[in-house]
């Protein structure tokens, strides 16, 4: 999770710094923050800070929580009162554990960016004028940065902060631009893009180190200063990746591995990029480089076979009590987590139907759907497939719909419209259904916990139905070293490893291989449960190489 956020940059500007860029965003909490600028000042390392609350990095809904989007009024990114009163009560605890490491004060912290991309948003004048009155008033006295791309230069930036800009290939006129608007100002590339993101249905993109290291030799030819979006990508555990939705017919979901094609891998491996720019920066260093840290060791474990598996339909009872309503709720405004709503996962709809016909969901499903009548599977309804033809039956059937949020959009101007689950009615021949039964799957931990303790689970011998979870056991009987799931014959779902949600598969691709960090493992046994929404071929399998799928050029 730390990896998609934090990005390890390297500054180059009269004297020559190695920075360590932190993107905060309203979901980190503050104590973890503290402690990682405790560490990087400990290793030597100056601090940009972007303390968002919006901080994009491809999360879920840019870093914001969505029981903001409970309110349904809400504007996002604006001086909204409920969204104002909401960053208030989040600076008011995290920028007093910043200010004592300011630079000034002997910290590492020496800039400070407000907000982030806002040019590309821009939904209200005054917004920027408040994030930045929002981080003085309480303390911030380091140097101050806005970061846009090009058009988003023309009105992201706010008085009193020093504008910079991302782009990953050089155009000569923006650089031209942001003298104009700034002249004789230092100039910095905030956020090189060293690569870029992957989305599941399509390829993995790749940026070759041959078109990478001529843009960054310019720039610092240029005298400006560079950060690298991203040195070390690393991965969206959990559900916490976004979704893109920018000049196309639907949103698309990000995949788990944030690996970026980055300098260093997904898993810390040093790639040609990253050789290349050392070389390239030692040029600007008066010191020895010093040498590098080893590589990691990996293995390629026996695969797990699964020895247990439990239905979804036998599991419910492990849910919160389940919510009865007239019409659909969408789940942040499900009645659950301390009346925050369900945040991610998946949420169970179920009704009552009296024949067969066509069930059209009027484009509500956020953002897809398994549909089953008397827990048989029928089909799915997503964006694109918006309706579904219902076999006939007699007397009253169960019809549920298993909903999944994908991942909130985190990148441009539909931010507001990001509620989950059913958002509005689905008809039935027709007619619009009432009277449902909802379930709140949102897999947190003490879900998984109950899962793993449960004396429910039944062996492989008796054939499962989907959806399904199901339980196999690693064993180490060494130091565990990182590793990286694979699961051919498995078509969709999550993977659990010793309670924790080590993410999305989904066979779709292109990301077919699953990075499992050695320290979520243990000697002896490991857990490891799979939640897998329509088949199996009851093993899980282990390699010490990824496999992103195939690949396309960034253009």
């Amino acid at each position: 999770m730390e990896n998609s956020v934090f990005c390890v940059r390297l500054s180059l500007k009269q004297r020559y710094f190695l920075l360590l860029c932190f993107a905060v965003g309203a979901l980190i909490f503050y104590q973890f923050t503290r402690a990682y600028l405790h560490l990087a000042a400990s290793l030597g390392l100056w601090v940009i800070l972007r303390p968002g609350p919006y901080i994009c990095a491809e999360w879920d809904l840019g870093g914001l929580p969505s029981w903001l989007l409970r309110d349904k009024n809400m504007k996002l990114r604006t001086t909204y009162p409920g969204f104002t009163d909401a960053v208030n009560s989040f600076f008011d605890q995290l920028i007093k554990k910043v200010v004592p490491l300011q630079y000034s004060r002997g910290g590492p912290v020496i800039a400070v960016q407000v907000e982030n991309e806002y040019g590309s948003y821009f939904k209200d004048k005054e917004y920027m004028p408040f994030i930045k009155e929002a981080l003085t008033s309480r303390g911030i006295t380091e140097l101050l940065l806005t970061s846009d791309n090009k058009e988003g230069l023309k009105l992201g930036g706010v008085k009193g902060a020093l504008e910079t800009i991302n782009f990953q290939k050089l155009n000569p006129n923006d650089i031209k631009y942001l003298d104009r608007i700034q002249p004789q100002k230092p100039k910095m590339v905030m956020e090189y893009w060293s690569g870029w993101f992957d989305l599941w249905g399509d390829l993995h993109h790749v940026f070759t180190a041959e078109d990478m290291l001529p843009v960054v030799t310019e720039i610092l030819k240029l005298d400006m200063s560079i950060n690298l979006y991203m040195f070390h990508g690393g991965t969206n555990f959990g559900f916490m990746s976004g979704a893109f939705a920018v000049r196309i017919p639907s949103p698309k979901p990000m995949v788990t591995s944030y690996d970026y094609d980055a300098p260093l891998s997904e898993a810390g491996d040093y790639t040609t990029k990253y050789h290349l720019l050392r070389n390239l920066f030692s040029l600007y260093n008066t010191q020895p480089l010093p040498e590098r840290p080893s590589p990691q060791e990996r293995r390629a474990y026996q695969p797990a076979v699964i020895q247990q598996h439990l239905s979804l339909w036998d599991i419910l009872h492990f849910t919160d009590k389940p919510f009865k309503s007239e019409r659909p709720v969408n789940m942040e405004n499900l009645p659950v987590n301390n009346n925050n709503g369900q945040s991610y996962g998946y949420t169970l709809y179920e009704t009552t139907i009296t024949s067969g016909g066509a069930l059209n969901s009027r484009n509500n499903i956020r953002d897809r759907a398994l549909v089953f009548v008397d827990r048989h599977f029928v089909g799915v309804l997503d964006y694109k497939m918006q309706e579904l033809a219902i076999p006939d039956g007699k007397g009253k059937r169960t019809l549920s719909l298993l909903v999944e949020n994908c991942g909130r959009v985190n990148y441009g101007k539909t931010l507001d419209e990001q509620r989950k689950g059913l958002v509005g009615d689905i008809e039935f021949n027709r007619r619009l259904l009432r009277d449902f039964i909802i379930y709140s799957l949102d897999m947190k931990p003490g879900f998984v916990n109950r899962l793993e303790t449960s004396g429910h689970w039944m062996s492989m011998r008796q054939r499962p139905s989907f959806p399904g979870f199901f339980h196999g056991r690693l064993y180490i009987n060494r130091f565990p070293k990182d590793t990286f799931i694979k699961l051919p014959g498995w078509n969709k779902g999550v993977v659990f490893v010793n309670g924790r949600n080590l993410g999305r598969y989904w066979s779709t691709g292109p990301q077919q291989t699953l990075y499992l960090p050695g320290p979520w493992l243990q000697r002896g046994d490991n857990q490891v449960i799979v939640f897998e929404e329509q088949e199996t071929d009851g093993k899980i399998q282990f390699t010490s190489s990824p496999d992103y799928g195939m690949t396309v050029d960034v253009q």
